[in-house]
């Protein structure tokens, strides 16, 4: 089973204003941590630890979780050490695109249905940053050398896990003196569909009616992505990685290489690791079931 990391609230520094759910910062010996509350029981913390461990399958840089207990208020959640710490910084990507165009709207209190958020501006952002520092490269594939080669493996990521929370606050830039270098892939709590009720799941992975089946309900996964900024609607998260992948063949081709490598039953056992009190044996089922298939419309190459 994964371990459970016992923090204080009390011992807190500092509370994290961004985001809806209780977050406070604290020491662990030289190391900066946050703490992220799941207060609503909707499984943001599964959801994150898993996201963390098949971004290590696939090789992709990314912040890593554990999950984790406040004993203060008992309230569950997870831990991350910040990947920018002193004297480094964290632009997010509503400042990056602010940088490039005065007339974006990046007020930080709006993250969601920000229509300029496309992926046109975002892939002109990411042409002027460096990749990840080589600390958070030294699993990726070989051939991935650059921010956009590295934002589309972000962006098959998302496909794969139907993550609808890749908002502009949701990817950024480390400073390094002078220099932008791409952040690692973080905050992945709102994938596999985790907020579904297990009677809601239970019903799905039974039913007849071929529109409430996984197939159909995969589908509709949105994206924080939009194809222009006249577009109601955002993408789907398998649009935006198609759109993505597009401005960087390549890359793309070397990403779906190593997603094609992972074993289901790799998957299977980092399901498996998650202790029951949070994932339920229907939730492990059902989310097994989409990362089948997800994992299998990527590969097969769908085109909507």
């Amino acid at each position: 089973m994964y371990p459970v990391i016992s923090v204080n609230s009390r011992c807190g520094e500092s509370l994290e204003p961004l985001g809806a759910k209780r977050k406070f910062w604290y020491r662990d010996g030289r190391r900066r941590m946050l703490f992220k509350a799941e207060e609503r029981g909707t499984g943001e913390d599964w959801a994150e630890r898993i996201a963390c461990e098949l971004c290590a399958l696939l090789g992709l840089p990314h912040v890593h979780y554990e999950l984790a207990l406040d004993v203060h208020s008992q309230w569950p959640g997870v831990i991350c050490e910040t990947c920018a710490p002193p004297p480094m910084a964290l632009a997010l990507g509503n400042q990056l695109l602010l940088a490039r165009d005065p007339h974006y709207p990046a007020d930080d209190a709006r993250k969601y249905k920000v229509r300029e958020h496309t992926v046109d501006a975002v892939a002109a952002v990411l042409q002027t940053l460096r990749p990840p520092p080589v600390q958070w490269l030294s699993a990726a594939p070989s051939g991935i050398v650059s921010a956009i080669d590295v934002f589309v493996g972000c962006a098959m990521l998302d496909a794969w896990i139907a993550n609808q929370d890749r908002h502009h606050q949701n990817w950024g830039a480390i400073r390094i003196e002078d220099a932008l270098y791409l952040a690692p892939t973080f905050d992945h709590g709102a994938s596999m569909a985790r907020n579904l009720s297990d009677d809601e799941r239970s019903e799905r992975m039974t039913t007849r009616d071929s529109n409430r089946k996984m197939p159909a309900f995969v589908r509709r996964a949105r994206s924080g992505f939009y194809a222009t900024a006249a577009d109601a609607k955002s993408m789907t998260t398998l649009q935006a990685y198609l759109a993505f992948s597009h401005r960087a063949s390549t890359a793309a081709t070397i990403w779906l290489e190593r997603l094609e490598r992972i074993d289901g039953a790799a998957v299977d056992q980092l399901l498996e690791q998650v202790p029951p009190q949070r994932m339920s044996n229907i939730c492990r089922s059902f989310t097994k079931e989409l990362l089948i298939e997800n994992r299998e419309r990527l590969l097969a190459g769908e085109s909507v």
